[in-house]
């Protein structure tokens, strides 16, 4: 709670400053309150942004559908603030969520306390086309994932997102870009991290984080980032296309998932192993066509957690891998027609998970961009020696 009141105090304060401020209100979507301070030193923009979602699922087995479910929920509501510092070369980012799903999570880890805290950023572009970031952020790890969830493409992410991503941690990041020809771009960012995802309070326990990630544009950069959003909004009038690797190495995790899952505890302490995961995606836009593939793989040394006598914890890192593959078609009136297949195919013989696959139809209505939106989408899950899923989803997207 001492981090939401922290922020509206911050909020409360810079409004209550008119005398020294000019604040500018802009227009829907891009921010509720613009200030900058009038010798130019600084800069906020606050933002908020919210989801209400409505699900409904089935279980299907042997042609018979059943175990209906259904609920209603805010999915997401978020505070947002960015601006710079002294110099537009020095920016910042502070988002809290407020949501139940957003502040869930907290754990000894986390000092017991909700997780409000998404982004604490500082971003210092300190020379040419080198920048460094600081704090709590996004890895670069897949392109899904680092996408907001407020421009994506379905409902939610894809199966493939919830079961290997790397999400936020605590670090430093180093980012550079280069043309290697006239169009042709090249981005390349590497990540020190702690290792054990967000808000976390106790030190590092086990190793530490590292990430890189290169992305190779041969037909140049994409209109505003678009290959960061979802849909093909921007129109492209030319063909656009980013091809990219991550591969993140987690020393002595000790998460199931990387700095993601749930903690190995035993009865030392924290059970550690190395984990490494590997990602390959690739995004193509188009006039009002979009195609977004990704390839996600995760391994450990030893995927067993045990105790120091070797007896067994009951946690077991998710080791596998999976496949991700949408595509979408944006009509001149805004209206989007989309389509996803997701594989996950997490080895049976250690997690005792079968192979899942993962078909879903989404429409999507697009009134202020990605700041209105209407979207709705429909998934069957075929799950190998197991009964089927059946989900429908109706999601309302407002960000000011």
């Amino acid at each position: 709670m001492k981090y939401l009141l922290t922020a509206l105090l911050l909020f409360g304060f810079s409004c209550s400053l008119l005398n020294a401020q000019e604040i500018k209100a802009p227009r829907f979507g891009k921010g509720i309150l613009n200030i900058v301070g009038k010798d130019s030193t600084w800069s906020m923009k606050f933002a908020t942004r919210m989801q209400l979602l409505g699900t409904a699922t089935w279980n299907e087995a042997n042609g018979e559908i059943n175990n209906s479910e259904t609920n209603f929920l805010i999915r997401r509501a978020r505070l947002k603030f960015d601006g710079f510092i002294l110099s537009k070369k020095l920016t910042y980012k502070i988002e809290i969520g407020l949501s139940n799903r957003d502040i869930s999570g907290g754990s000894i880890y986390t000092n017991n306390t909700p997780r409000y805290i998404y982004d604490a950023l500082i971003k210092w572009n300190f020379y040419k086309n080198f920048s460094l970031w600081a704090g709590q952020t996004k890895l670069p790890g897949n392109v899904e994932r680092v996408i907001s969830s407020g421009n994506l493409q379905f409902v939610d992410r894809s199966l493939l997102n919830a079961q290997f991503n790397i999400d936020r941690d605590i670090g430093a990041q180093l980012r550079h870009f280069w043309y290697a020809t006239p169009n042709f771009l090249i981005r390349e960012s590497f990540a020190f991290s702690q290792g054990e995802g967000r808000n976390v309070t106790v030190g590092n326990k086990g190793g530490y984080q590292y990430t890189s990630r290169l992305e190779l544009l041969p037909f140049g950069a994409f209109k505003g980032n678009n290959e960061y959003q979802g849909s093909a909004l921007k129109r492209e009038e030319k063909p656009k296309l980013m091809v990219a690797a991550t591969y993140d190495f987690n020393d002595d995790a000790i998460k199931t998932r990387s700095n993601m899952g749930t903690f190995m505890q035993n009865d030392v302490g924290e059970y550690q192993t190395d984990i490494s995961t590997l990602f390959v995606d690739v995004v193509f836009k188009y006039n009002g066509f979009s195609f977004m593939g990704e390839y996600a793989d995760r391994n450990a040394d030893d995927p067993i957690a045990k105790n120091s006598d070797g007896s067994l914890t009951g946690d077991i890192v998710a080791v596998g891998n999976g496949l991700n593959l949408q595509t979408g078609y944006l009509f001149k009136n805004n209206w989007e027609v989309s389509t996803r297949y997701t594989n996950i195919d997490l080895d049976r013989s250690l997690t005792l998970k079968s192979t899942e696959n993962q078909y879903t139809l989404g429409i999507s209505k697009y009134i202020v961009g990605h700041k209105l939106k209407v979207q709705t989408d429909f998934s069957y899950l075929s799950i190998v020696e197991d009964s089927n899923q059946l989900l429908a989803r109706l999601q309302i997207e407002v960000h000011f």
